[in-house]
């Protein structure tokens, strides 16, 4: 079962596709078109200068280069756009999924279990100098994974090396942090102000800081908020960012720019 946050993955990924395709199809579309203005013309034939079919024989020759070069642009701007379609929702764990808390408590476990199977490894390894493969079988190993793991590295090092412990805690910390932000979070509560006209909502649910404005905002006050990460959302009728200390800093500096007496 999909919650909101993976349905507008899925609808991302379904939009990205359908751009995909259409791009192929005018892709493709535009080098048939290329290859039939070429069909009329015999092989090697040159451009006759002076006689009447000079003109035509220069824009059909046009004709052929703009539309297979916009049918080729095309074809790769498809293979881009079906890339990302690819790529939506394989960016880690986002905030914005209510799930969040629980797939990162679930990594964090399997962090700190993958740390501590790591120490336990290096132990047995230290124990059983004489042939630590059987042990390590023993921990559940396969028989190739046990020799790789004794093989020494272009160090001389065996086992599972300082910086693998190293990063993986690292990770793990990081894991932990990102845990508590969303944990401190989870107790907030929606916030709704007015400043210089601009309805200003912490929307704790849709982690989004969002501005409403009365009217359409002038085109410096939408490059401003486009500089400042904020963007136009047509379902929420608003300008909004990610919810976080740096939204709100940004934030406060656009109302103020609003509110600010005009010399």
């Amino acid at each position: 079962m999909t919650n909101r946050y993976e349905e507008k993955l899925l609808a991302r990924a379904a939009r990205l596709e359908a751009r995909a395709d259409k791009l192929a199809a005018e892709g493709y579309a535009r080098i048939d078109r290329a290859k039939g203005i070429a069909s009329h013309i015999p092989f090697g034939q040159p451009i006759l200068v002076g006689h009447h079919s000079e003109g035509r024989a220069r824009r059909d020759a046009e004709r052929i280069h703009t539309n297979f070069d916009k049918g080729f642009q095309a074809l790769a701007a498809s293979k881009a756009v079906a890339a990302k379609a690819a790529a939506v929702g394989t960016g880690g764990i986002s905030s914005d999924d209510p799930d969040a808390l629980v797939k990162l408590r679930a990594e964090l476990a399997a962090v700190q279990k993958r740390q501590e199977r790591m120490k336990a490894t290096n132990v047995t390894i230290r124990q059983n100098k004489a042939d630590p493969v059987p042990a390590l079988v023993a921990m559940g190993y396969s028989e190739d994974k046990a020799r790789a793991l004794i093989k020494p590295d272009f160090c001389g090092r065996v086992g599972y090396p300082d910086y693998a412990l190293t990063n993986n805690s690292a990770n793990g910390r990081r894991i932990a942090k990102r845990i508590a932000q969303l944990e401190a979070r989870a107790g907030q509560v929606e916030s709704v102000t007015v400043t210089a006209g601009v309805r200003v909502v912490e929307n704790v649910d849709d982690n989004r800081l969002q501005l409403f404005f009365p009217d359409k905002p002038s085109d410096g006050v939408r490059a401003d908020l486009k500089a400042r990460g904020f963007r136009w959302s047509p379902t929420a009728g608003a300008w909004q960012r990610q919810l976080n200390n740096a939204a709100r800093y940004a934030a406060s500096y656009i109302l103020k720019t609003l509110d600010a007496p005009e010399n």
